[in-house]
């Protein structure tokens, strides 16, 4: 299995219902690499590479905190894996200009980026760069979100092609594994202002490291039903926020539904749903929050675990490459 992440910024709820919970589920049964993606991280912060040094070791604590085990999980820093843009170049002769530009995700973050026609060659080619990061490991599965569909499905084309093309392996195995998609039971989490998705640089996230005063401020400021103005309307659950939180972190399903009714039929207000919201939240992130910090009082030996899964995660990459440079040269 291959998972990973940006190092944009801290990670929040969005990470951890969209692909975190799968993550750390999947460690019992699968070989798991994770990838701190600074190289991809480039593609939208060249001109302030220092946003992903200071934040690599603020992801690796949530990664741990998250409940990822450096004794069954792999951490890979992209940058040290020389591999993957070799990889990335062969690959990129296998996806046209028009499937990169027609990808929903891509255009979606191209506008909110504002870059218009100045899209940086990097940002318009990193879906190819992640075909590479998912072969590379040989994944068989990649837990993702809504939002990443399609780019697990471009990868699975390429691999078809390039496995038609230029296969079998001399041992009669595909040379590039085609992976699946483990979609989370709440694949898109919104923002807390109600916009679609939840996202670092759209100030609308809570964070995996916020502490109990912070979350408290951000869940009661959040984004509910505009027209519910008194607790004796009723209210629209649809398209509420607090309750798309709810269905991802409650696990007691019927007190949901119970407050979904009454909400929907009038008596319920929002601060109540937000109080319980809040409970909800503070008993799932109370461990996530007990483990970084814990693992934060040694900087170094996070660090050092980040450095050995790097040189592990370049060798199962050089195994990879050199079956593809057999199958092309």
């Amino acid at each position: 299995m291959l998972t990973g992440d940006r190092p944009t910024g801290r990670l929040h709820l969005g990470h951890l219902a969209g692909s975190l919970r799968s993550r750390v589920a999947l460690q019992d049964s699968h070989e798991v690499f994770v990838l701190v993606a600074d190289v991809q991280g480039l593609t939208d912060q060249f001109e302030q590479p220092d946003v992903l040094r200071r934040n690599m070791p603020e992801v690796m604590l949530d990664y741990l905190g998250a409940g990822l085990d450096p004794a069954r999980v792999t951490f890979v820093q992209q940058s040290g894996v020389p591999e993957l843009t070799e990889l990335t170049v062969y690959l990129l002769n296998l996806v046209t200009v028009s499937k990169l530009r027609q990808n929903p995700t891509v255009k979606t973050e191209i506008a909110q980026k504002g870059f218009g026609e100045a899209v940086p060659a990097g940002f318009f080619i990193y879906p190819a760069a992640q075909v590479a990061d998912i072969t590379a490991f040989g994944a068989q599965v990649v837990p993702v979100g809504e939002d990443q569909l399609p780019m697990l499905e471009l990868t699975r084309e390429v691999v078809r092609r390039f496995n038609g093309l230029y296969g079998p392996a001399a041992d009669g195995t595909a040379v590039l594994v085609e992976p699946q998609a483990l979609l989370s039971a709440s694949p898109r989490l919104p923002g807390l202002d109600g916009q679609a998705k939840m996202g670092k640089s759209l100030g609308n996230a809570a964070y995996l490291s916020d502490p109990p005063d912070e979350l408290r401020r951000k869940v009661m400021g959040m984004f509910t039903d505009p027209a519910h103005l008194r607790a004796a309307d009723p209210g629209q659950v649809e398209g509420n926020p607090v309750f798309t939180y709810l269905d991802a972190f409650d696990p007691d399903t019927a007190r949901v539904q119970a407050l979904k009714d009454h909400y929907r039929a009038g008596g319920l207000g929002d601060v109540t749903v937000k109080r319980h919201l809040l409970d909800v939240l503070d008993a799932e992130l109370a461990p996530i929050r007990e483990r970084r910090a814990a693992y934060a009082r040694d900087p170094q030996a996070v660090m050092d675990l980040l450095r050995s899964g790097t040189q592990r995660g370049r060798e199962v990459a050089a195994q990879t490459l050199a079956q593809v440079r057999g199958a092309l040269f």
